[in-house]
């Protein structure tokens, strides 16, 4: 019988890392609740200490997400994990996770102390954490540049101080598979308690082989691999969750083992990622990318007609892929959008409905199909204009050619007054982004601007999306219109009223700072 090898997301922390993935709130829900249709073991669900908004998520998604493990992060340091375990500690099934660095550039230059030092925090951090938790996991930070002997020790001792799952990370990326067989090898034939725990990794794909090392690590005898959806994370990313899954499935003869996940909403899963995080799948991804399964070249195609196998070793529909395509019209009814909205990881209330079917309408109205993709579009607009707009968009209108100098007319609303102004920019969308930071008198930096199309075909919506920096701080606006640049207006305007909320909120909590206590009259 194959192993069942625990799948261990992490996009909703590590992934959120990456920079300009930061999601709200109702996403990070709203993930939860698709990651939990795919069926991982375990969700990580943030690093609660490291904000009161990452807090205030983790506890959210501990209390409404049934089904996986919910686990929290933390340094091996008591505040970081009594903060943890507050978090997650309404989950059905929470879970510690701590970690600290072992290697010799973590433990001389970024702690200043000896390795026996480190054991010690190490060993202290997992006891207290086993005196909250039933559940505990232990990271070696950096550990495929730790010396072996010491990555030996310090497994042993956290696994006898408590830790049920010991992970083995490959912080940097800087691991290769042999090496990695070698070490996961090397910790089950010299730890002598190592069957008291899960053996786990956790590899970054900066030399763009997390995958393969994750997969090495399974063959030398890991039970948990820790990924994300579409690879996103810290830099170059993480393994990649569907990479992952389909090798063990596809490849069972190899590996002897297999994963528990729904692989039918693999692709579900891997475009809501995208949607929320504004992250492209880029065309060639295995698994989800558009041209997974796409055959072009005339000898493939006739292979393909005659037996899908000689060129496909998977079937798209093992992944969730379908044509799913909607032919849209104002006599498409609400409980077909609404099926079909469910099967795509969205519940909607009944008082929303009757607003999202209008949108839905709308759309049909313009164009000859509607797909998945723009059914994501139609609920992320739905739950973007509930929240506070600083500015609106009225109009926008734009005069560009070849010999003509770009200028953009923007119109804004706020509190019911109109500001119109022009701008000029080195083409349209830069004179539109000018007219708008005339109006809202700020200063900033378009740190990264991307447009793609959605859909196939001539009216396939545009959806852009654009990364902001104001000094040292930063903010991510999307939309999506059939109009690319009335798009990118609108991703631009949502960027700065990201920031105009963020500064309320800091003022409101310098306010509430600055009032009297009233209990203590």
């Amino acid at each position: 019988m194959a192993r069942q090898i625990r799948i261990f997301d992490t996009t909703l922390r590590d992934g959120e890392q990456a920079p300009g993935a930061s999601m709200d709130m109702a996403a990070k829900l709203q993930l939860a609740r698709q990651l939990a249709r795919l069926n991982v073991d375990v969700i990580e669900a943030g690093f609660p200490i490291s904000s009161p908004e990452d807090f205030e998520a983790v506890s959210a998604i501990a209390e409404e997400t049934e089904g996986p493990s919910i686990a929290g992060l933390s340094r091996a340091l008591p505040q970081d994990i009594e903060r943890c375990w507050e978090a997650v500690r309404n989950a059905g099934k929470p879970r510690i996770h701590t970690f600290i660095g072992t290697s010799k550039v973590h433990v001389e230059k970024r702690f200043g102390k000896t390795e026996a030092e480190v054991l010690q925090m190490a060993v202290d951090g997992v006891a207290l954490a086993c005196s909250l938790c039933d559940d505990v996991e232990f990271s070696a930070e950096d550990a495929l540049r730790t010396r072996l002997e010491y990555l030996r020790d310090v497994v042993e001792a956290t696994i006898e101080a408590g830790a049920k799952t010991i992970n083995i990370p490959d912080t940097v990326g800087y691991a290769t598979p042999w090496q990695m067989y070698d070490t996961i090898s090397y910790l089950f034939e010299n730890v002598p308690n190592i069957d008291r725990a899960v053996i786990s990794v956790h590899c970054h794909d900066d030399l763009g082989m997390s995958v393969a090392n994750s997969l090495a690590a399974v063959r030398a005898g890991a039970g948990q691999v820790e990924c994300t959806v579409n690879g996103v994370g810290e830099r170059a990313g993480n393994a990649s969750l569907e990479e992952i899954v389909m090798s063990l499935r596809t490849r069972r003869d190899e590996f002897d083992a297999d994963t528990n996940i729904d692989t039918r909403e693999i692709m579900t899963t891997s475009r809501l990622v995208s949607t929320l995080t504004g992250f492209v799948v880029q065309p060639n991804k295995a698994i989800v990318g558009a041209n997974a399964f796409a055959h072009e070249a005339g000898i493939h195609q006739h292979g393909m007609i005659q037996d899908r196998q000689t060129y496909e070793i998977m079937r798209p529909e093992d992944v969730g892929l379908t044509e799913s395509v909607f032919t849209l019209g104002p006599r498409s009814g609400k409980h077909g959008l609404r099926a079909r909205l469910e099967s795509l990881g969205y519940q909607v209330a009944d008082e929303d409905l009757a607003e999202v079917y209008e949108r839905f309408v709308a759309m049909a109205d313009k164009k000859k199909r509607v797909y998945d993709e723009d059914l994501h579009v139609i609920m992320r607009q739905a739950s973007t204009d509930t929240v506070d707009e600083f500015w609106h968009l009225e109009r926008v209108q734009v005069v560009t050619g070849s010999s003509t100098t770009p200028m953009g007319l923007v119109t804004l609303r706020r509190n019911g007054d109109t500001v119109t102004a022009m701008g000029t920019g080195n083409g349209p969308v830069d004179a539109v982004y000018n007219a708008i930071l005339d109006i809202v008198e700020m200063e900033l930096e378009v740190a990264d601007y991307a447009v793609r199309g959605i859909t196939q075909g001539r009216d396939a919506l545009g959806e852009a999306t654009v990364r902001v920096r104001r000094q040292d701080e930063e903010a991510m606006g999307q939309a999506a219109s059939l109009d690319v640049i009335e798009a990118s207006a609108q991703a631009f305007l949502s960027a700065i009223n990201a920031l105009l909320l963020r500064d309320q909120a800091r003022r409101q909590g310098e306010a509430d700072e600055d009032r009297p206590d009233r209990r203590a009259l």
